[in-house]
């Protein structure tokens, strides 16, 4: 039988440990779901690729919802999946979170995800992982699917230790292949009960509950990895360190790659000689660092032509190319079809 779970009310839904005090508590609601459903304005209705309708921006959330929310830090929310998606008709339009890592567990039901430019469809029992800054949404089977949603900002299990970094580095590597199948009972009553422990920490705010919450999501970060490592060794997944190097170049990638494209920005800003850098993010990835600069143009080129209705021209002109021929040949390259062609094919 399945246990019953308290439900958070607004004032402990949230612990953030502020910048102004370390341990200041963050007002944010978890929507219990008699409440009033909140909409996405309308002006961010977001294209998904069964074709509704377009817009020209991918909202960016705090918490579903929720405006952005630059000054978040140290901040770990848990809810139950029911208790928002209930309230948009189990639709999580695709959307992107700037500072927030997620973990959903998924114990009953399933989907459909929309990953970057992709669908993946999902069942339970399963784990799925969102790292910061990728576009991702979720349409759930109505009324049958329920689990748990830990989001966290990075800096938290940084600030866990070496052992709970590594966890959430691995974590990270991971969000190629975003859905994790959970196939033993034991896997899932494993992570349900750390999720449900999580939660209610978070709502009873008992002594040292703070710590406690902590000390949950590195169990819940390492038992994830464990999971993922398990299934590299049965070749699904190749599970490796994250290099310092390469995580150095994709955060300067992410923050020039539309007026940078040469590899040689980027190894002066490394210190490193171009061959140096290629020969090394080679080794490591098994990829050149011109291939992650050009995935990154990609990657992004992917987002607007699925999730806004932008003029294919004014993609180009946003992406850093001189004109839409050039910016057409490029995308050709990559994916073997034109940027109309592919938007098409997604529905758009």
């Amino acid at each position: 039988m399945r246990q019953s779970r308290p439900e958070a009310p607004p004032e402990t839904a949230g612990l953030r440990f502020g910048q102004g005090s370390f341990f200041q508590l963050s007002l944010l609601p978890v929507f219990p779901r008699a409440a009033t459903a909140r909409h996405i304005p309308q002006t961010l209705a977001i294209a998904y690729p069964c074709g509704m309708a377009t817009v020209t921006a991918l909202p960016l959330f705090h918490l579903y919802g929720d405006p952005p929310d630059d000054q978040a830090f140290d901040l770990i929310h848990v809810e139950t999946i029911a208790s928002r998606s209930s309230m948009h008709d189990w639709l999580i339009r695709a959307h992107r979170h700037r500072n927030l890592f997620q973990i959903l567990l998924i114990e009953q039901g399933g989907g459909e995800m929309t990953f970057e430019a992709a669908s993946l469809p999902f069942a339970a029992p399963a784990a799925i992982l969102v790292p910061p800054t990728t576009a991702h949404g979720f349409r759930f089977h109505a009324e049958a699917t329920d689990g748990w949603v830990v989001s966290f900002t990075e800096d938290v299990a940084e600030a866990l230790g070496e052992r709970s970094g590594e966890a959430l580095k691995r974590l990270k590597q991971l969000a190629a292949e975003p859905v994790i199948p959970l196939g033993h009972a034991a896997e899932v009553g494993r992570l349900s009960s750390l999720c449900r422990d999580l939660h209610e920490e978070g709502f009873l705010a008992r002594e040292g509950f703070r710590l406690a919450m902590r000390g949950l999501l590195a169990l819940i970060a390492i038992e994830v990895a464990r999971l993922a490592a398990s299934r590299a060794r049965t070749g699904a997944v190749t599970l490796a360190a994250a290099d310092s190097t390469v995580e150095a170049l994709r955060r300067l990638v992410d923050e020039h790659f539309r007026e940078q494209r040469l590899i040689s920005f980027y190894a002066d800003k490394l210190a490193m000689t171009p061959d140096r850098l290629n020969d090394h993010v080679k080794r490591v990835s098994g990829v050149t660092a011109g291939h992650l600069i050009r995935q990154r143009v990609l990657t992004e080129a992917k987002r607007a032509l699925v999730f806004t209705g932008q003029p294919i021209h004014e993609v180009s002109y946003e992406l850093g190319f001189a004109d839409p021929s050039h910016f057409a040949r490029f995308f050709r390259k990559q994916t073997g079809m034109t940027p109309q062609e592919f938007r098409e094919g997604r529905g758009g």
